[in-house]
């Protein structure tokens, strides 16, 4: 139920976006040719629509259509203005410098432009505080504690544009009496019942919440629950029968095939124009700090097969002469030539050469050092780490646009939550969001 909610409230919020869009267009059509404003409105619809499409699309990678950040704060409010000026230079090469269209407006794109900014700020102003009413919320019971429900509630409360408010938290020896349940579920007007403790190994629990059919309630398990509203998996409110009941169901061998022949098509359009920038890029890295131009590193791969990774080289020479070293933000063995690359993902297109190698694919968990992939400490504090390399490592990922650095045990732990949702999740749209919030990352100099 929750799940078909956000998607109407992502529907509601596209949907104004795009009504707003043509009330715009309309307004300046009406402002500029008063009653005539219907001659003129053929040719102007069909050229601003395509620019319209570009808006929408600009919206989507720079986060506007992510429900997290339906918040008036200033986060939301620099978001937007970024997306604004973008859209304004968009439309502004589009209409002088693409003439397939009988129109080139000048006044009436900056009209548009002023009215639509107007409009725009003002309805997700609405959209926003609209979205946190008390009358959107599911009232939720959390049944036990734990690290994960901590983390959970914190989030919720934190988050609450996406439909939720935690309402009670009771321990699980409460749950031992039915009527108070009950009780609690109807005085609260409880409608999402999350339990971190699993009804399978707790028969009085179950028999409890069994009586609660008719009150009808959703009922959730803590790992579900955590996982559709945080994007990943808690990996340590998990046993091994989660992996047997969700990664062994189907091997999705259509979706791996078509996923390979996309893989191979981008890396060859894109290898074109790394040999195209090559001299350039090879130029700047010679003349900034000694040292070879590319860098080649095993890292370890589907099936914990190794293989040698090929990189732009951004580092100084002898960077790890007293060993393997994690990466860091910041980090001072970073030349200022390979600051760039890193910031623009340059230095990763050497890497479609491991793509077009099957050694890799577009979108997939980061690739690991043998070094730490393989290390008893990082293996005994994390369980099911070697679960990520059942899959091809990717250029990008879930976990790299969700959780950009990794420097330590506990940052590989979180990342590890994110590439087993996506191991679970893996789809093609879920692959086009991944590519799209990328770009995102790439045009906001977000890259390590």
């Amino acid at each position: 139920m929750s799940a078909l909610v956000n998607k109407i409230k992502t529907f509601m919020l596209v949907a104004g976006d795009i009504l707003i869009l043509y009330l715009a267009l309309f307004l300046t059509l009406f402002l500029r040719y008063g009653d005539n404003w219907e001659n003129f409105w053929g040719d102007h619809f069909s050229a601003f629509s395509v620019i319209y499409f570009l808006w929408l699309l600009v919206f989507y990678i720079i986060g506007l259509y992510d429900l997290s950040v339906a918040r008036n704060n200033i986060y939301f409010f620099v978001t937007l203005a970024k997306a604004l000026v973008i859209n304004a230079f968009l439309a502004i090469a589009f209409f002088y410098f693409f003439s397939y269209f009988n129109i080139t407006p000048k006044t009436n794109l900056f009209i548009d432009l002023g009215l639509f900014a107007l409009f725009f700020i003002f309805w997700r102003q609405f959209y926003n505080h609209f979205v946190k009413t008390s009358a959107l919320l599911n009232n939720v019971l959390v049944i036990g504690q734990s690290r994960e429900s901590q983390e959970l509630i914190k989030y919720i409360k934190d988050n609450p544009q996406l439909g939720y408010r935690i309402k009670k938290i009771v321990d699980p020896a409460e749950v031992k009496i039915l009527y108070d349940l009950i009780d609690t579920i109807v005085q609260e007007k409880i409608q999402v019942v999350v339990t971190s403790v699993d009804p399978r190994k707790d028969a009085e629990l179950v028999r409890n919440l069994y009586q609660c059919i008719p009150l009808k309630v959703m009922l959730a398990d803590l790992p579900s629950f955590y996982e559709k509203i945080t994007g990943k998996i808690p990996v340590s409110a998990i046993e091994e029968v989660w992996f047997l009941e969700n990664l062994m169901t189907g091997r999705k061998v259509f979706f791996e095939m078509l996923k390979r022949i996309i893989d191979i098509l981008a890396a060859l359009i894109l290898g074109f124009f790394t040999l195209v920038i090559l001299p350039l890029v090879a130029f700047l890295i010679k003349i900034d700090k000694p040292g070879p131009i590319f860098y080649r590193q095993k890292r370890v791969g589907q099936d914990n097969r190794i293989f040698e990774v090929i990189k732009f080289r951004t580092m100084v020479r002898d960077a790890e002469k007293e060993g393997a070293q994690w990466a860091q933000k910041n980090d001072e063995r970073v030349t200022h030539v390979g600051k760039f690359l890193r910031k623009t993902r340059l230095d990763e297109l050497p890497q479609l050469w491991n793509v077009l190698r099957g050694d890799m694919s577009f979108v997939g968990p980061r690739p690991e050092r043998p070094e730490f992939a393989f290390s008893n400490e990082l293996l005994a504090k994390i369980p099911f780490y070697q679960i990520r390399h059942t899959i091809k490592p990717g250029l990008t990922g879930w976990a790299q646009i969700k959780y950009p650095y990794g420097s330590s045990i506990e940052d590989t732990l979180q990342k590890l939550q994110f590439d087993l949702y996506y191991i679970k999740n893996r789809s093609l749209i879920l692959e086009l969001a991944i590519i799209l919030k990328t770009i995102k990352t790439i045009l906001s100099g977000g890259g390590i």
